[in-house]
């Protein structure tokens, strides 16, 4: 990674090859942010945020698929523990005849 020196008004100057690979042409805006108490982070803004967007759930899973899939494991687990319990369970009759016998 490149070191570069800040100017008297704070401005650093972001290497050729790094603007080519994250596509930051003359003009364009970045984002500043900081991540850790010393560590700041420039992102390119791009120049139509919708078009940048646009695509960008496309091919992933679905939200709902995997919300659903989440919800049959956890209704098999809660149905697994509740099978687990009633095998160790005594009914009130099955309590009576254990007193009785």
């Amino acid at each position: 990674m490149p070191v570069v020196k800040t100017s008297a008004k704070g401005q650093v100057v972001i290497p050729a090859e790094l603007r080519e690979r994250i596509g930051l042409r003359p003009g364009g805006k970045v984002l500043v942010t900081l991540a850790d108490a010393r560590k700041v982070v420039i992102e390119p803004v791009p120049e139509d945020p919708i078009e940048a967007a646009c695509g960008m759930l496309r091919g992933g899973p679905s939200l709902t698929q995997t919300l659903l899939k989440e919800r049959r494991e956890d209704d098999a687990r809660a149905e697994k523990k509740f099978a687990g319990f009633l095998r160790h369970a005594r009914l009130p009759q099955q309590r009576a005849r254990v007193r009785k016998g």
